[in-house]
């Protein structure tokens, strides 16, 4: 396989290549590494490749000539990549991807940045090692030949080492362990001790998936689970970051039809439908609001019906799911109730479809992995502004580029949840 590198910086690849696996594909011709640098193409004495930014601003870009002619020189171009932080993200399907190709150029770009009509010239795509701002490409070109090299025939020592690997399966992978059997106290599983074949890749399987549910349980989205294996995640004891999160209901005061400021009334499937979102999550309870006692009254007609009534015996499911419920006049009732479960003040997260938002999911999910909150939404056309005006943070709209952005509050809910709460099973 070849790899050209364009870059202002030929020699920082010396070391990489020159030492461990990559300095043997080479040697053994597995891979073939062409450098080269955009300066060889350059017309003025200086071997100038950069130049001021149209519009101003600080730093330089990467010009054309030079780039342009050093791309068209190439005889075996192959696939065109750029290291940049703005790409497609490096994952080991995409170097599975790209180790099936002839030859791979990379671009290591330097400065602010490659003049952009490059890709109107070439078929360049943009790959992106992490989130994260490096001086230069060089160093995420070799994280990606690495990566890719490692996916050719011949590269490794033996082919089964690649197949088990952290992601070959869509998993991280298992511990390893070695000589001596015992140290300072601290023994190798007794499975690996066993000789027995099966019983050594089932005791493997389970760690893969217990790790891969602690640090990364995202990757489960595009790995394919046996019933085995989703037994076995049942079974393992972990911290539910759901517990910190408690759904809050609110009917009043909330937005009205016509703009103005009042109660609406409370409806059977909500109180049904959220609280089945709120068990299947774990989350620590659901929360409804309403200043009206007659609405308070029927929903505890409604509830008692099925925690202690005829329900019960009939739906235990259901029974369970609103066991979570809890009725409240208003929202400082609700909060206070929140933080009298934790032993500490709960944080109150509010939701609006018409925004704009001071709190992000990214944050929220912060929040909940170190403090109790309720998180409100609104019946009717929404939250009051006095209750946005209360809150410690509100969360954008779930579909803020939409043209059409009125989800029933079940539905908003139950996407809520997992958009804070999904990853983390």
């Amino acid at each position: 396989m070849l790899f050209n590198i364009l870059t202002i910086f030929p020699e920082f690849f010396d070391s990489f290549l020159s030492c461990g696996l990559m300095a043997k594909a080479v040697e053994a011709g597995v891979v073939t590494v062409a450098r080269v640098n955009p300066r060889d193409f350059a017309q003025d004495k200086h071997h100038t490749v950069d130049d001021r930014p149209y519009g101003g601003g600080p730093g330089m870009v990467m010009g054309l000539p030079t780039l342009v002619a050093a791309l068209r020189g190439l005889k075996r171009p192959g696939k065109l990549l750029m290291l940049s932080p703005a790409g497609r993200p490096l994952t080991q399907r995409l170097a599975g991807e790209l180790a099936g190709q002839e030859a791979v150029t990379l671009l290591c770009g330097r400065y602010e940045g490659i003049d952009a009509r490059l890709f109107d010239l070439f078929d360049i795509e943009p790959v992106s090692v992490g989130d994260f701002v490096l001086s230069g490409g060089e160093s995420a070109a070799c994280c990606l030949m690495e990566a890719v090299a490692r996916l050719v025939p011949g590269f490794m020592g033996k082919d089964a080492s690649a197949e088990e690997e952290s992601f070959a399966s869509g998993l991280l992978e298992y511990p390893h362990y070695t000589r001596p059997e015992v140290f300072e106290g601290l023994a190798v599983p007794a499975e690996l001790l066993s000789g027995h074949h099966a019983a050594i890749a089932a005791w493997r399987r389970k760690r893969s998936l217990e790790t891969t549910l602690a640090r990364r349980p995202d990757l489960f989205d595009a790995t394919p689970l046996s019933n085995d294996d989703i037994q076995h995640l049942r079974g393992v004891a972990r911290v539910r970051p759901g517990r910190n999160m408690h759904i809050g209901l609110v009917h009043g005061p909330v937005m009205l039809k016509d703009g103005k400021v009042g109660t609406v009334s409370l409806t059977n499937l909500d109180v049904h439908d959220i609280a089945r979102v709120s068990r299947t999550y774990g989350l620590g309870g659901f929360e409804v609001v309403t200043p009206l006692r007659d609405q308070l009254a029927l929903a505890a007609r409604i509830v008692d019906h099925w925690r202690e009534g005829p329900g019960l015996a009939a739906n235990p499911d259901r029974a369970e799911a609103l066991s979570l419920v809890r009725l409240h006049e208003g929202l400082d009732a609700a909060l206070a109730a929140v933080a009298a479960d934790h032993g500490r003040p709960a944080a109150l997260v509010a939701t609006s479809a018409r925004g704009p938002a001071s709190l992000s999911f990214a944050a929220a999910r912060a929040l909940l992995a170190s403090r109790p909150a309720l998180v409100v939404l609104g019946t009717g056309h929404g939250l009051a502004d006095e209750v946005l005006a209360r809150a410690d943070g509100i969360l954008p709209p779930l579909r803020p580029f939409s043209d059409y952005n009125h989800l029933s509050v079940r539905a908003a809910a139950g996407i809520l949840t997992d958009r804070l709460l999904g990853d983390a099973r």
